[in-house]
């Protein structure tokens, strides 16, 4: 048994430099697909906030504006741009709080702020009505555009968006709530400037799987790893899921402040989803992704099924289909989300 273990050490230190050179050669490959389909990064400022975003090339197409998740970024939709790119002319900007988006400090992280500043993006970048997809936190704020600044949206696709759960004090009974306690406690303490490795040294589980010592052991050194090979350039790791990775870079960028709001229940002030979304007269496509309640009632997911059911009882002109995946289908789920995505603007075309 002692030989057996010496031999693996002796192992795990002859794959230490192979996974050293490995992480220093890594760079995403998706970066390289977007780059040859024509996606250019850009920053520009609209009111109080620098945005940074990525753009295809084609103007004349109609334009489509994707907003991500929470904790994550622009990127995360990389899967899926490449092919949205052939019809329509897409924008992906980092929301305020995240990636290298630029807000001041005393910025307020709630939806009608967020969405107000949304909207001169589209009035003074754009300049023009667009197809607006949101995922998670993305979706709500796709909500909160198409119930307020309806003259700026074609239509709507909610990927997964936290429909009433998210609103206090029902956020207290999901599991999403255990991360924004998270940045809550972040905000509150001594963070050290690298909420990153903050958020790994206080999350129990990761999206309902639960994260072990091991696990966030080797997390830790493949991140600082990572930071030291590519110390100018966004945490991007090797070896995992496309998920969790593209968590780890949303996070590395990520203000706290942003999901301390959700915590407190600031961020939905004057934003009421059953009223946004009585108010919405264009067609929506409502994607949901995997949900269940736990044994203790709490919510595993963005929306319980009743959530979903009654969104789209107060929706005007809505499709509903429900997609395997843990909360990003489009990064999980690529193939089908296009899919889901192409048919519905086809049905909303012929319309």
């Amino acid at each position: 048994m002692i030989h057996l273990l010496i031999n693996l050490i002796r192992i795990l230190l002859r794959l230490i430099p192979v996974i050293v050179i490995l992480i220093a050669l890594y760079r995403n490959p998706g970066h390289l697909r977007l780059k040859k389909a024509g996606y250019k990064e850009k920053d520009v400022t609209v009111g109080d906030v620098r945005f940074h975003y990525a753009e295809s090339s084609d103007t004349e197409k109609p334009v489509m504006v994707l907003l991500h998740g929470e904790m994550m970024d622009w990127f995360s939709y990389h899967r899926v741009m490449t092919a949205l790119c052939d019809t329509y002319h897409v924008y992906v900007p980092d929301l305020p709080g995240h990636g290298k988006t630029r807000c001041p400090d005393d910025y307020e992280m709630n939806a009608g702020n967020i969405g107000s500043s949304l909207a001169k993006f589209i009035e003074e970048v754009i300049g023009r009505p667009v197809i607006i997809c949101g995922n998670s936190a993305g979706g709500l704020l796709a909500v909160w555009l198409v119930a307020n600044k309806p003259d700026l949206i074609r239509c709507a696709v909610l990927e997964d968006p936290p429909l009433f759960s998210s609103e206090y004090p029902a956020i207290r009974k999901t599991n999403a709530y255990r991360k924004f306690i998270i940045s809550d406690k972040a905000v509150k303490e001594d963070n050290e400037g690298d909420f990153l490795l903050f958020w790994l040294k206080n999350t129990k589980d990761f999206y309902g799987i639960k994260f072990y010592p091991s696990q966030k052991g080797m997390l830790g050194i493949l991140i600082m790893i990572t930071r030291m090979l590519h110390w100018q350039k966004t945490t991007e790791i090797p070896f995992v899921t496309p998920l969790l990775s593209e968590t780890i870079r949303g996070i590395d960028q990520y203000d706290p402040h942003f999901g301390k709001a959700f915590a407190d229940g600031t961020w939905n002030e004057g934003f009421d989803h059953t009223e946004a979304l009585c108010k919405i007269t264009c067609p929506v496509l409502l994607i949901q992704a995997d949900t269940e309640i736990l044994e203790d009632g709490t919510l595993n997911g963005a929306m319980s099924e009743e959530n979903a059911k009654f969104a789209c009882s107060r929706l005007q002109d809505v499709r509903y289909i429900r997609l395997r995946a843990k909360c990003a289908v489009h990064l999980e789920n690529p193939e089908e989300y296009l899919n889901t995505v192409k048919d519905f603007m086809k049905q909303t075309d012929s319309d």
